[in-house]
């Protein structure tokens, strides 16, 4: 059965979507599940692979992902890359989905295997055709120009090669890791780094194509904000969000 394409290229950018689990190990959060929602599925469940490269493929990450996807009545698959791909075609299973949910980790190490293995294109061909992005941290800046990253050590530094579906920067954990957003600014202030999009934990930013229309969050009084470069320096201004 094919994919039910969204009605624009559709990215949900968040610093949550999954929640703690009361029978398994973590559900999918109301982030996550507005993602869903937005790629219109009725009347059969709704395809969604979980991509953890960013986390090295974990199989007791993968393994979450199956039990949180079957509370929730999601037809589940998931594409890794260690040690070797576990699908014959990525492009055709990435392209059947609904929804594409890209976990959390390295996002240096997510971008480098998924240009080894032609992710990023079949990503950018996924998005157009209106299979829905979404994801947490790596999961969330990978759509963008870049942000900041613990991927090479606790004193962040920023990447700079994200896919750029949107030609934003973006910045994640804005309120939980006091170095997200000094960098952050200071990233887009010299130029570093475009101007931005940044989430609180539990917040994501949504685009339809590459235009930001809303913010949504998970947890009461997270924010999302938009940062830009005012000469030397960065302003930063709070987004609306709406309270899922």
């Amino acid at each position: 059965m094919c994919a039910v394409p969204a009605d624009a290229p559709t990215i949900l950018a968040t610093s949550g979507g999954i929640v703690a689990g009361s029978r398994t190990r973590w559900e999918v959060g109301p982030l996550t599940h507005h993602a869903v929602d937005l790629a219109g599925v009725t009347g059969r469940a709704p395809k969604v692979c979980y991509l953890g490269t960013a986390s090295g493929d974990q199989a007791s990450a993968i393994r979450d992902f199956y039990d949180a996807a079957q509370l929730v009545g999601f037809e589940a698959s998931h594409l890794q890359l260690f040690t070797m791909p576990n699908v014959a075609d990525l492009r055709a299973h990435l392209l059947a989905q609904d929804v594409i949910w890209v976990f959390g980790g390295s996002v240096a190490g997510l971008l480098a295997m998924w240009e080894l293995h032609g992710v990023g294109e079949v990503m950018r061909e996924a998005w157009e055709a209106g299979v829905v992005l979404t994801g947490v941290s790596a999961g969330s800046i990978c759509w963008h120009v870049g942000g900041t990253t613990d991927s090479f050590g606790p004193d962040l530094r920023p990447v700079t090669n994200g896919l750029a579906l949107v030609p934003y920067s973006n910045g994640v954990h804005y309120d939980s890791e006091e170095q997200r957003r000094p960098l952050f600014q200071s990233l887009v202030a010299d130029g570093s780094l475009p101007e931005g999009f940044a989430t609180d934990d539990g917040v994501g930013v949504l685009y339809r194509g590459t235009e930001l229309v809303g913010a949504y969050a998970e947890r009461p009084e997270a924010g999302a904000y938009h940062v830009v470069r005012d000469g030397d320096r960065a302003v930063e201004t709070p987004l609306d969000v709406v309270r899922l």
